[in-house]
């Protein structure tokens, strides 16, 4: 017989939106028993065991998996859409340099400027709103599952457009660079110059956003993605302008305007210094309370709610390190949203060592890969450790998304706040918490979560867990056939 099952924790807010502290929370009401779908051997006690040291579960020996499923999940929709754009850009550079491509060399400011418009068109958070928001409006559910799949895809999926375009743009640069010196004795001094230094500052911006730089070194990556990326802004303006302002032929300038404005690569110029900027033009200091139930975490509580599916950027300083958590939230009335931020790095570490009273924040997030969550009748999220925090807000808006969180005494290292968010919103029939530390050890990942997929009827899984954690259930959901969504590491 399974026995009830309880996580003692301290006092848990009885309703965040107050802030009062007086509920005990329960994994399970006491007058339930446990969901049937949960594996019995994992909640059972022998007799004559002690409740304080479980049975570590008997590792299951990890599945072989297919070079094909392997290879399926390395080439997918970011770099199909990667190999796309750079292939495609590559064929049209090709034929401008053997002079086959006359638009491309008449143009060429345009080729260059227009896949740099594009490629930061593809990162911007109110451009990616849009599109999720007439992706979730007009498809939800109606439609055949895989257009649905294939929605989220392509959705997930846009930064390989962002790099295949802007890795693209830094090449037709190049190429149009060195035409202007091959032809120099058509070209002012100046244009050669500010040509050089936009090559320069858009190759650093590029280089420096490649994953393992990203990755690896954030804060590298940050500055020199941004203010070089800037820089490359500022000079790609006066390159513009010169070159298109200065007649090779007659060696003279036509600095009225009128002519300018019939350059192709000058609106080009516009939409992206617009695209860069708007986003800025969202930044704002907010107040924030800091709960720190654990030495591991600290959670961060906003003013307003939200909808779920949503992802914010914070910062100490308003154009400096800005880091990208999950939200959790009630909904889009509720009073407050919350993120959850592991200790970690630097800025992790401070907010725990130093809890701030103000954060830096763009108001507009951005949407991630659960935001398409509406499309589906119904769904699992599974996630791990503090992957919590961009999962919880779709299971707690919606009674079709079933939640699995494994991770290490959840109660007290998340505390009470996120406690009382689940037990409030989310039944017991759609719901397992896996505590390791509880339970003597990970769990058969693929085991709970097959039972789950076929006894909620789910359509989809979509997983937030590690490098490890999400590549492991990504193969074992391929194997499987289920139809699911990672964490990605590659954009």
């Amino acid at each position: 017989m399974a026995t009830e099952l309880k996580i003692e924790t301290k006092a848990a807010y009885d309703d965040p939106e107050k802030g009062i502290a007086d509920a005990v929370v329960p994994a399970y009401p006491r007058d339930e028993k446990p969901r049937e779908i949960t594996p019995p051997q994992y909640l059972e006690v022998k007799k004559g065991e002690a409740k304080d040291a479980p049975r570590k579960p008997t590792p299951k020996p990890k599945k072989k998996v297919s070079k094909w499923i392997l290879l399926k999940l390395w080439f997918n929709t970011y770099r199909k859409f990667f190999c796309f754009t750079f292939g495609l850009n590559m064929i049209g550079l090709g034929l401008a340099a053997s002079g086959h491509f006359p638009y491309a060399i008449r143009q060429s400011g345009a080729m260059v400027v227009g896949n740099l418009n594009f490629a930061i068109l593809m990162r911007n958070e109110i451009f990616g709103r849009i599109l999720y928001w007439i992706v979730n409006t007009a498809f939800a559910k109606w439609t055949p599952l895989w257009w649905r799949l294939g929605c989220t895809s392509v959705l997930q999926h846009l930064g390989g457009i962002h790099s295949g375009c802007a890795l693209s743009g830094v090449l037709w640069l190049l190429l149009k660079v060195v035409n202007a010196f091959r032809a120099h004795q058509l070209q002012h001094d100046a244009v050669l110059v500010m040509g050089v230094v936009t090559n320069f500052a858009v190759m650093i911006s590029a280089l420096s956003a490649f994953p393992w730089v990203r990755n690896t070194h954030h804060n590298v990556f940050e500055r020199h993605h941004r203010f070089v990326g800037w820089i490359g802004v500022l000079s790609t303006w006066a390159f513009v302008i010169l070159g298109d302002c200065y007649n090779g032929v007659t060696r003279t300038w036509d600095l009225s305007g009128v002519d300018l404005i019939h350059h192709q690569d000058v609106w080009f110029t516009i939409g992206m210094t617009v695209f860069v900027a708007l986003p800025w033009i969202c930044v704002r200091e907010v107040p924030v309370d800091i709960e720190l139930p654990s030495p591991k975490v600290a959670i961060i509580r906003f003013e307003r709610g939200m909808q779920q599916g949503l992802l914010g950027r914070i910062s100490r300083s308003s154009i400096m390190e800005y880091h990208a958590f999950g939200i959790i939230s009630e909904g889009k009335h509720a009073k407050y949203h919350y993120m959850i931020a592991g200790v970690q790095g630097d800025f992790t570490k401070s907010l725990v060592n130093d809890p701030p009273r103000t954060l830096w924040t763009r108001e507009v997030k951005f949407a991630g890969v659960s935001n398409t969550s509406t499309l589906y009748k119904r769904g699992i999220r599974i996630c791990t450790g503090t992957g919590i925090g961009a999962a919880l807000s779709t299971c707690l808006q919606s009674p079709h998304w079933y939640l699995i969180w494994i991770g290490s005494d959840q109660e007290k290292t998340f505390g009470p706040t996120i406690a009382g968010l689940i037990h409030r919103h989310i039944e017991p029939e759609r719901l397992i918490l896996w505590d390791s530390k509880q339970r003597g050890g990970r769990p058969d990942t693929m085991k709970i979560l097959k039972e789950a997929y076929h006894s909620w009827g789910a359509e989809v899984v979509f997983i937030t867990s590690n490098y490890i954690g999400n590549s492991e259930i990504m193969e074992g959901c391929k194997d499987a056939g289920i139809p699911v969504f990672g964490t990605l590491w590659d954009f």
